[in-house]
């Protein structure tokens, strides 16, 4: 009886230990996403899919912005000879919608950067290489501050999105680039940040030979390039309300 005690006592610190140890399994497997907030983040595109789970995408540390358990992904879908831009939301971890229609032609385009004010104001950067036949951004950039990418192709031009956040939807769009001295085709320029104050969006961006002024045409500049450009938007992407760059008037 004596050793049968023992016995019964070992057996139940086992009991105890493996009970232990597989609650601990089981909180780790089943951790909750955490709250955080991320207003605005711009990097180098990453490739996803809308099948790809959000641990997926996040793992590949592209852009993102999140308000509380709510995050926004942006990057690109990668064919065989071509990219097309990609935008996804997730709640929670669940997947609440998936955009990869925004630009479906052979224009090698990605999204590389986001703002969000965590309610209704959502904007997506994307790039665009020309203006091909098919669904690309000039459908929804016709009225905007720049409808098209313009003459020419090659060179990487920026397009800024108003996106409805609760389904992805682009509601509007304008192109933003910068123009060759020699032909007037369109030149690169790549965005750095973006920033909302309620009422004007401001872009900071790297704009090569030569960046537009308010009215589209070209500044006039010294000094070489990419220039420090700086320009502000109505939020309906209408107007640019103000737009500077060093060394350029």
């Amino acid at each position: 009886m004596i050793y049968s005690g023992k016995l019964h006592k070992y057996f139940a610190g086992i009991s105890l230990s493996v009970i232990l140890v597989g609650d601990l399994v089981l909180t780790q497997k089943t951790a909750p996403v955490l709250a955080e907030t991320i207003n605005t983040s711009v990097g180098e595109p990453v490739t996803f899919s809308c099948n790809d789970s959000e641990a997926a995408i996040a793992a590949k540390n592209g852009p993102k912005v999140a308000n509380g358990t709510a995050r926004i992904y942006i990057g690109y879908q990668q064919f065989s000879n071509n990219k097309n831009p990609i935008t996804i939301r997730f709640n929670n971890g669940i997947k609440a919608w998936c955009r990869d229609d925004y630009e479906t032609t052979g224009d090698d385009g990605t999204g590389y950067g986001l703002y969000w004010n965590g309610s209704d104001v959502l904007y997506g950067i994307y790039s665009s290489t020309g203006s091909q036949t098919g669904n690309n951004f000039s459908r929804f950039a016709s009225g905007r501050w720049l409808s098209s990418y313009g003459n020419g192709g090659g060179p990487k031009a920026a397009v800024i999105a108003r996106i409805n956040p609760a389904n992805g939807q682009v509601d509007y769009a304008t192109f933003l680039s910068s123009k060759k001295p020699d032909n007037g085709q369109t030149n690169s320029l790549l965005v750095n940040s973006l920033s909302w104050n309620g009422t004007n969006l401001t872009v900071k961006a790297q704009s090569w030979w030569t960046p537009r002024g308010t009215n589209t045409n070209s500044m006039n500049c010294s000094g070489s390039s990419p220039y420090q450009y700086t320009a502000a938007f109505t939020s309906d992407l209408r107007t640019m309300t103000s737009a500077s760059a060093n060394t350029c008037w």
